[in-house]
Order: C-alpha cells, then sequence, then structure tokens
C-alpha cells in the first residue's frame, strides 16, 4: 500500500496534532498551515497528495484556498474536515473543487480511509452531508444568488447560525474559541448588515435560508 502524502490545514493547534497522531501508517504528514496564505504557500512547496482543509479560518476560509490553488492549475486533491455541516459550507466547498467534506466526529480509522479514497480520485462524505451535495447538484441551475448572504463573513455566518440555534453570547464564545465582545462586534455587523433589529429576527432569517 503506497503512503498518501497530506497537508493539515486548520487554525487550531491542538487540533492539528490530534488529526497527526490519529492518522494511520499510510498516511504521512508532510506539514501543516493555519490560515489562507500559510496553507497556499505550503501547498506549493510540499506539493501534497491530499489537503485536509478547514472550511472556516482566517484569510478567507477554505474556499479561499481552493480558489487560489485549483486556479492555478495545481493537482492536489482536497478534502474539507470541518465542525460545521452546514449545507451552505459543504455546497461551498464542493463547488470550490473539493473532493469530499467529513465531520470533525470522524474517527482516525474513518479519516485514514477518506484520505486514501479522495487521493485514488473518489468522492467522500460524512453520512448525512451526501444528501446535501445530491440536492444540489440534481439541477444543472445555479443556486440563486444571495446578495444579503454573500455580504457576510465566513466567521459572521458561523456566529449568525449558532444565534439561530439558540446559543447564549458565552457558548458562542466558547464554540468559536473567541470572546464574547468579538461575538457582540459580529452580531452588531450581522444586524447592520441585514438591516435587522434584534437576535430573534436574525434567528427567523438564518431559518428561513435554512443554515440552522
Amino acid at each position: 500500500m503506497s503512503t498518501v502524502k497530506v497537508l493539515i490545514v486548520d487554525d487550531h493547534r491542538l487540533f492539528r496534532s490530534g488529526v497527526r497522531a490519529e492518522l494511520g501508517d499510510s498516511i504521512e504528514v508532510l506539514g501543516e498551515a493555519e490560515d489562507v496564505e500559510s496553507a497556499v504557500k505550503a501547498i506549493a512547496e510540499l506539493q501534497p497528495d491530499v489537503v485536509l482543509l478547514d472550511v472556516h479560518m482566517p484569510g478567507g476560509g477554505g474556499q479561499e484556498v481552493l480558489r487560489r490553488v485549483l486556479g492555478s492549475g495545481s493537482p492536489v486533491r482536497f478534502l474539507a474536515l470541518s465542525v460545521s455541516d452546514a449545507a451552505e459550507d459543504v455546497i461551498g466547498v464542493i463547488r470550490g473543487g473539493a473532493r469530499g467534506y467529513v465531520t470533525k466526529t470522524i474517527s482516525g480509522r474513518e479519516l485514514t480511509d477518506a484520505i486514501r479514497r479522495v487521493a485514488e480520485g473518489d468522492a467522500v462524505f460524512s453520512p448525512r452531508l451526501a444528501g446535501f451535495v445530491l440536492d444540489a447538484f440534481a439541477s444543472s441551475e445555479a443556486p440563486p444568488i444571495d446578495p444579503e448572504l454573500d455580504s457576510l463573513t465566513q466567521r459572521e455566518r458561523e456566529v449568525l447560525r449558532l444565534i439561530a440555534r439558540g446559543y447564549a453570547y458565552k457558548e458562542i464564545a466558547k464554540e468559536l474559541f473567541i470572546s464574547v465582545k468579538t461575538v457582540e462586534t459580529h452580531v452588531s455587523s450581522v444586524l447592520r448588515k441585514l438591516q435587522l433589529s434584534n437576535r430573534h429576527e436574525l434567528s427567523r432569517w438564518a431559518t428561513a435560508r435554512r443554515l440552522v
């Protein structure tokens, strides 16, 4: 069995270390990156077979890495590995060129298998996420553009989704590894951009767009 060379891209150092420890002997970790710029640079220098790509991170997120790397003609394959199971995240990175999307609840053995399958050209998804992809590509028509949603940054979307799920500010801060003050700043920005008045209106807005 040939060894698959991998680059781990995630903005949490402890998580990257955990992934290293869980991967099987058939996977060689060439290096790590913590944001868009370091990821693009590392991919160009190390030429991995597969990039394990986080969806939300500093510098524009996984979709920006996909755009810059695949836009240059690189043959590297991407497997998204994220805590998010939101349809918009799954569809966004798949449309961006990723070969698969699995959540961080995956076991080490399952992740090793997923990496090998992507390296061999297969598409791999966590079971409940496959439906999102099938629905998105069932029609040849592109999904309608939502200018309001597009105006939000990836982090603002994360905060919005957790607000809609009923999380308190302290819980959001803990979930996203940011301060409560930063959560408040993001919420204020989202309210301003969407021209809404309070978190209840935000929840209704997010639910109507199936972001929850």
